[in-house]
C-alpha cells in the first residue's frame, strides 16, 4: 500500500478548501470509515491536510454484520489506520428491522446512531462522510421516486448540525466517482470492495446500475447537471424556511391558533419547519394533512397523541409539543445508589436539607410510575389531595403527570420529583436527608431517524 499522498494532488486540495469553508480550525475530526474506496480517498487525503489546521483526525467503523466479510472489512481498517498512525474506534450494531423499514434504511438508522456514540466516545464533534457527487444525484432520484418537496430534493448538504449537536460534514459532494477512482488508482491505494453494492434489488444500487448510464448516454454530465438541481432546491428550501419564521412571529414555539390562521400551503410549511427544530422529519404528505387537522383545530389542553419518527406530538395550552413516548411499566428498588436508570430517564440521590427521612420508612426506597388514585400533600399545614389534581393545578402537560415517577416505600407516597417530599417523610429544612431529582431523556434519545 501506497503512503498518503502529498498536498498538490488535486483530491486533498478539494478537502483543504471544503475544510477551511465548513470547519473551525483545531477542532476533532473522525471520518466514518467502511473500508471502501470513497472513505479510505477521503481519510487519505483528511490525514494530509488536517494537521496544517490543527486538527485532530481519528477513524470510526461499523460492523453491521451483514455480510460474511465483515469480520474481514473490520481487519482491513485496523490495519490500514495502525500503518497510517490514525486512532480508529469500532462498533457492532444489530440492524433491526421490526419497523417495517427496508434493510437499507435500517442499516442506515443503526450506523448513524453507531457513528455518534464513536464520535462521543473520541471527543469529535464533526464527522466526515464520503458521499460524492454521484451519490449526490443518486439521491435526488432517489428523492423524485419518493415524491419529496424542495428539503427532500436538495438531497445531501455539505455540512448539518443534528438536534444532538453532531456536525455531519461532506467534503466530496463536489467531486464525481471517476476523480476518486483516479485518485485511489495513481497513488495505489487499496481499499475493500462491499459485493452488495451490485445487487439491484437494492432501489439505490438500481438507480445506479440502470438509470444513471442511461441519463449519462443522454447527457453525459447528467450527474453533475442533477446536483446542481439540488443546489437550487436547497435555496427554494431555505426561502421556505425564511417565510416559516415569518410565519411563526419570531416565536420558537408552535400556537394551534397560528396554524389555524395561515393558508393551508404555508401552514403545511410552518408545521415542517417546527418538527425540523425538534430534529424530526417531515411525515408524507398524507400523514402531515391528518397531523396539521387535528393540530389547527385542537382546544387548549385538548389530549393529542400524534406518534412521529419515535416521539409523539401533543398540545398544552395552545401549543404544539413534541414530547418522549409514554414509558413502559417498571418498578424499581433504590440500594444506595447516585443513580437509578429508569425505562425513559434517571433519577439521581444526593444528600440534602430537607430531603427524604430513611429512618420514617417502613420499607426500602423505590420508584414507579404513576397508577391512578395517589394523594400527595404539599405542606403540613395543606390538606392530603388527589397528586392528579395537585400536577394539573401546577400546570404539568398531561404526558408530564402521566411519566412522572413516584418514590415510593411500600404502599407509601414519599416523594414527588418537582414537587417535594411528603412533609411525613421529610427531614427538617436544616437537616441532611436523601434529596430525588428527575432527568428525563433529551427528545432526541427517541428520535429514530439519521441524518
Amino acid at each position: 500500500m501506497a503512503d498518503t499522498p502529498e498536498i498538490e494532488a488535486g483530491l486533498p486540495r478539494l478537502v483543504a478548501a471544503a475544510l477551511a469553508r465548513d470547519i473551525a480550525p483545531a477542532t476533532p475530526i473522525v471520518v466514518a470509515l467502511s473500508g471502501g474506496r470513497d472513505s479510505v480517498a477521503l481519510l487519505a487525503a483528511l490525514r494530509v491536510v488536517a494537521p496544517a489546521r490543527g486538527h485532530t483526525l481519528s477513524a470510526a467503523h461499523v460492523d453491521h454484520g451483514l455480510s460474511p466479510a465483515a469480520g474481514a472489512w473490520r481487519a482491513f481498517c485496523a490495519d490500514l489506520c495502525a500503518r497510517w498512525d490514525v486512532p480508529l474506534v469500532a462498533a457492532q450494531v444489530t440492524v433491526d428491522r421490526s419497523a417495517g423499514t427496508s434493510l437499507e434504511a435500517a442499516a442506515r438508522r443503526a450506523r448513524y446512531a453507531a457513528l455518534v456514540e464513536l464520535a462521543t466516545r473520541v471527543g469529535a464533534r464533526h464527522v466526515a462522510l464520503a458521499h460524492h457527487r454521484d451519490d449526490q444525484a443518486e439521491t435526488v432520484l432517489l428523492q423524485l421516486l419518493r415524491g419529496a418537496g424542495p428539503r427532500g430534493l436538495a438531497a445531501m448538504p455539505a455540512c448539518r448540525d443534528d438536534a444532538r449537536g453532531v456536525s455531519w460534514w461532506r467534503p466530496l459532494l463536489a467531486v464525481g466517482r471517476s476523480e476518486i477512482d483516479a485518485f485511489v488508482h495513481d497513488h495505489a491505494l487499496a481499499f475493500v470492495d462491499d459485493e452488495s453494492n451490485a445487487r439491484a434489488q437494492h432501489r439505490r444500487n438500481a438507480v445506479r446500475h440502470r438509470v444513471m448510464p442511461v441519463l449519462r448516454a443522454i447527457a453525459p454530465r447528467a450527474d453533475t447537471a442533477i446536483a446542481r438541481a439540488a443546489q437550487h432546491q436547497a435555496e427554494v428550501a431555505r426561502l421556505a424556511d425564511d417565510l416559516a419564521r415569518l410565519d411563526a412571529g419570531g416565536a420558537t414555539t408552535l400556537a394551534c391558533a397560528t396554524l389555524a390562521g395561515l393558508a393551508p400551503h404555508r401552514a403545511r410549511n410552518l408545521l415542517r419547519f417546527q418538527l425540523r427544530r425538534w430534529g424530526l422529519p417531515a411525515p408524507p404528505t398524507a400523514r402531515l394533512a391528518t397531523m396539521l387537522a387535528q393540530l389547527s383545530t385542537a382546544a387548549g389542553d385538548a389530549r393529542v397523541a400524534i406518534g412521529h419518527a419515535g416521539v409523539v406530538i401533543g398540545v398544552h395550552r395552545g401549543e404544539v409539543h413534541a414530547h418522549a413516548p409514554p414509558p413502559p411499566p417498571y418498578e424499581v428498588t433504590w440500594r444506595g445508589e447516585g443513580t437509578l436508570v429508569l425505562p425513559h430517564g434517571t433519577l439521581t440521590f444526593a444528600r440534602a436539607p430537607g430531603g427524604i427521612d430513611l429512618s420514617r420508612l417502613s420499607g426500602p426506597l423505590g420508584a414507579r410510575p404513576r397508577r391512578g388514585g395517589e394523594r400527595f400533600r404539599l405542606a403540613p399545614d395543606r390538606p392530603r389531595r388527589a397528586l392528579k389534581a395537585i400536577l394539573r393545578d401546577a400546570g404539568w402537560p398531561a404526558w408530564e403527570r402521566a411519566s412522572v415517577p413516584l418514590i415510593v416505600a411500600g404502599d407509601a407516597l414519599v416523594a414527588v420529583p418537582g414537587l417535594g417530599v411528603d412533609p411525613a417523610y421529610a427531614t427538617p429544612a436544616d437537616v441532611d436527608g436523601v434529596r430525588v431529582q428527575w432527568h428525563p431523556y433529551a427528545l432526541t434519545h427517541w428520535v429514530a431517524t439519521p441524518p
